[in-house]
């Protein structure tokens, strides 16, 4: 079992900890917990121990039942720290080597992998003693989650928030991934496409974008710098992750062209409109008593472009079919020169569009590999990690 050592320091913040601690311990991971001393007037001890069913350290020189130096075999067991909420003060004593209480010694004595997670007033975080302390700790090999922007607990409105509980949660879980795509880069496309037919009317599509952004996370999760390329899709952008917002399939083309060159890996799993309408109207189009057709025009075929001009990249398409499944897609996969194409059907129990949960069939020259119903996030990793094997 992995051990995550969270660290909380004296912020109005502390009470997402509680939070943090929680979906920590949900994914299966051994959570010990230090507070400052000031830390424990916000959250006190007996919440987290409750929580961890360990003793909460504030104190370096609290009684033991042992002979072990707490803060050194706390840092042996560590897999990954991280400090939520870190006030300037705190960031300001880690950057110099300031070990004065049982959090900044133990984090001096990690050598596991470390995150910061700032919480403080807009002025004290732009501040540029601050911003030269987070700078010196970046250097040292400190991942940092930047501070959210809005309302802060003094009543000013800026940078300094702390990051939500979903994103310092994913800083975390990616720490303790093996890093399968450390120094690559991937493209993922994710959600439907909008094809406008006047400022009120649109062509789409039923997809969520769920998939898509699940595979930005694996990938990012996997130490790979991630370029998402989105439809219009109502899920929050993904930690870490360079997200790109489009509509049409044509300005998806023309993002995808932008980035292809200089990546490793490419899943296209945006449900990209096949057509278009011909002419936009400028204004709605009214409603009369005679029937409207709209002269619809074929889209770029984004996979086949990619799968002709591909050099080093290792390409993935997305095929949803209703009728002759397999037959269908093995047809898609050779004519857009894949190196892998998932296979979505309809109308398979678990599967299509909207849901958590997916079933799938792999397609690759060698066979084609039918997979039990799992979660998106969790089909995600199988996508990648045979993406890269092929």
């Amino acid at each position: 079992m992995k051990t995550v050592i969270v660290g909380i320091s004296s912020s109005v913040a502390a009470f997402k900890s509680v939070q943090l601690v929680s979906d920590l311990l949900k994914e299966g991971l051994d959570v010990e917990v230090i507070e400052t001393k000031n830390a424990t007037e916000f959250v006190t001890p007996l919440q987290f121990s409750s929580l961890t069913k360990h003793k909460t350290y504030v104190n370096t020189f609290d009684r033991v039942e042992n002979y072990d130096v707490e803060h050194i075999s706390l840092a042996k067991k560590a897999d990954v720290f991280i400090v939520a909420p870190a006030t300037a003060n705190v960031i300001a004593k880690l950057a110099n080597g300031i070990a004065e209480d049982m959090l900044t010694t133990t984090f001096l004595a990690c050598d596991c992998e470390k995150i910061i997670a700032p919480a403080m007033n807009t002025k004290m975080y732009e501040n540029p003693i601050t911003q030269e302390n987070i700078e010196k700790l970046k250097k040292y090999g400190v991942k940092f989650v930047e501070p959210a922007t809005g309302l802060l607990a003094c009543g000013d409105e800026g940078k300094g928030k702390l990051a939500s509980v979903d994103d310092l949660k994913e800083a975390v879980l990616s720490s303790l991934r093996e890093k399968k795509l450390a120094g690559r880069k991937v493209l993922i496309t994710a959600g439907p496409t909008m094809e406008a037919i006047d400022p009120v009317r649109f062509i789409s599509n039923h997809s969520s974008g769920k998939q898509g952004y699940a595979l930005a996370k694996a990938a990012k999760n996997l130490g790979a710098e991630v370029t998402l390329v989105s439809g219009p899709v109502s899920i929050k952008e993904p930690y870490g992750v360079n997200t790109i917002k489009v509509k049409s399939a044509l300005e998806m083309f023309e993002e995808v062209k932008k980035h292809f060159d200089e990546v490793d890996y490419v899943v296209m799993s945006a449900a990209v409109a096949d057509y278009r309408p011909k002419n936009v109207a400028s204004q709605k189009l009214k409603k009369s008593d005679d029937d409207m057709s709209i002269e619809l025009v074929r889209n770029p075929d984004i996979l086949k472009y990619l799968g002709e001009h591909k050099t080093k990249q290792k390409i993935c398409g997305f095929a949803m079919e209703t009728e002759n499944q397999l037959e269908n897609a093995t047809k898609k996969f050779f004519g857009k020169n894949c190196d892998l194409l998932v296979l979505n059907d309809l109308f398979e129990k678990g599967a299509g569009f909207k849901g958590d949960t997916n079933v799938v069939t792999l397609i690759t020259k060698e066979n084609n590999e039918k997979l039990e119903m799992m979660s998106k996030e969790e089909l995600s990793y199988v996508i990648l990690n045979k993406l890269m094997e092929v």
